[in-house]
C-alpha cells in the first residue's frame, strides 16, 4: 500500500469521549482517497460513489499521527475502487496499528456530472490486479 497522507489528531478533532471523532476520520479517508483517485485517473473529476463498511477498531487519542494508505483494487469502465487502511503511528516506537480499513469507489464524471470512461491506458495498467 502507498502512503497517501498523514494527519495529526488535535483537540478540535475529538468527540465527547476524548477520542478522534469518526466523522473526522471518514473525511480524512475520503479526501486522501479522492486525491489518489484523481492522480491515477489523470483528472480532478472523480466523485465518491460508495464507502464500504468501516469498523473503528482502535481509539485515537490527541497527539497521535494517523497515516492513511491506499491501493487500487479494481478499475472499471467509469469507476475505480481503492482499498484504504488508516493506521495510528506511535512516534516513540515507530509502530503502526490499524484503526480502520475500508474500500471506497469513485466515478469519473464530466462537467455536467455524467459518468465518463476512465482512459484506456489507466484501465490497462490495472487489468491484472
Amino acid at each position: 500500500m502507498q502512503l497517501l497522507t498523514q494527519k495529526l489528531c488535535m483537540g478540535k478533532d475529538l468527540g465527547i469521549h476524548g477520542n478522534l471523532f469518526g466523522g473526522i476520520m471518514l473525511s480524512w479517508i475520503d479526501e486522501a482517497a479522492a486525491s489518489y483517485a484523481a492522480e491515477i485517473c489523470h483528472t480532478p473529476n472523480m466523485v465518491t460513489l460508495k464507502i464500504e463498511e468501516v469498523i473503528f477498531k482502535k481509539p485515537v487519542k490527541i497527539g497521535f499521527q494517523i497515516r492513511i494508505y491506499g491501493e487500487v483494487e479494481k478499475v472499471g469502465r467509469t469507476s475505480l475502487t481503492l482499498k484504504i487502511d488508516a493506521r495510528k503511528y506511535n512516534v516513540y516506537s515507530a509502530e503502526e496499528t490499524t484503526v480502520c480499513a475500508t474500500k471506497i469507489t469513485f466515478v469519473r464524471i464530466d462537467e455536467s456530472g455524467e459518468s465518463v470512461p476512465i482512459p484506456t491506458p489507466v484501465r490497462e495498467r490495472y487489468v491484472n490486479i
